[in-house]
């Protein structure tokens, strides 16, 4: 592996390292109402959606443990009730991170089925050798789904809707029907290359999938909330969608003609897309291999 590979793999795995261990520095929330009642938060970790009206509060993830503290006060100056939901989309710790502290405050977690699962088990992101030990009791989703769940809270109904084999097996989104809003959970990084956590049976053809999915609730006026990035909208959702079909053809084509990893990486298979996409945690060279692991678990379509 040449220097500069190991050097950009090497930042990747203590990213990651941080967000299966936690323990890094806060950060300021950002708060911005996108609809009456309804904010986003973003920090440290996964953007969180908050829901607050005569029923009390809904909240979509939770960030990482350290971070508990941050989010819980821009709640508090959302509103005067503590949490009653709190929906995971999935097991990550950025956006599961503080579901212990959250349960300890009253709130109910839920979740998809196959995201308790692996909340309650050791886990390891194959990508990067990264151990993420199992979390505690009082963290695990209390309330599971197979296929989707609804709430009717607020005067606002909220589907949750499991999207399968997409970041993860445990994806959710969430769609919030009146006020034309859809949290997508790491489905989406919006202006970053996504990363796809194969070994928990995420593949690039499954985000695609997801991608489609939400493609078909959304119309010009839908606010998306990404995973990570900006609020964004449906246009912004269908580049994002049409870039991941590119890579994973010409991917797909370079795995066919016979080319080692090594060779597909040097072809440079993102490069139309780089200065768009690969200035997130995922360097182009990353995401190739990465795209590459996801392409041969899985049947070349």
């Amino acid at each position: 592996m040449a220097p500069a590979s190991r050097l950009i793999l090497a930042l990747a795995c203590i990213f990651v390292s941080l967000e299966v261990i936690g323990g890094s520095k806060t950060v300021a929330i950002e708060t911005t109402e996108i609809a009456k009642g309804l904010h986003m938060l973003v920090g440290s970790g996964g953007n969180v959606a908050v829901l607050s009206g005569a029923d009390g509060v809904l909240v979509i993830d939770d960030q990482y443990s350290y971070q508990y503290e941050e989010i819980a006060n821009a709640i508090s100056e959302i509103s005067s009730n503590s949490a009653k939901f709190l929906v995971n989309t999935h097991w990550h710790s950025d956006h599961a991170g503080s579901n212990e502290q959250m349960a300890n405050s009253g709130t109910v977690i839920v979740a998809h089925e196959n995201t308790r699962a692996r909340l309650s088990t050791d886990q390891v992101i194959e990508f990067f050798n990264a151990d993420r030990p199992a979390a505690p009791p009082k963290a695990l989703p209390v309330i599971t789904f197979t296929d989707d769940i609804t709430f009717h809270f607020d005067d606002e109904v909220i589907h949750v809707i499991h999207v399968s084999n997409a970041h993860t097996d445990g994806d959710a989104i969430v769609q919030f029907k009146h006020a034309n809003v859809i949290h997508t959970g790491d489905t989406f990084f919006h202006g970053h290359y996504p990363f796809i956590d194969a070994g928990s049976g995420g593949s690039v053809t499954g985000m695609i999938a997801a991608a489609n999915q939400i493609l078909a609730l959304c119309d010009d006026d839908t606010n998306i909330i990404p995973g990570h990035g900006a609020l964004a909208d449906k246009q912004s959702l269908v580049e994002y969608r049409d870039m991941m079909k590119a890579v994973r053809q010409s991917i797909s084509d370079l795995i066919v003609a016979g080319n080692s990893d090594a060779q597909i990486v040097l072809a440079k298979p993102t490069a139309e897309f780089d200065s768009k996409w690969g200035s997130g945690f995922l360097k182009p060279n990353t995401f190739v291999k990465m795209i590459v692991d996801s392409i041969k678990r899985t049947t070349l379509k």
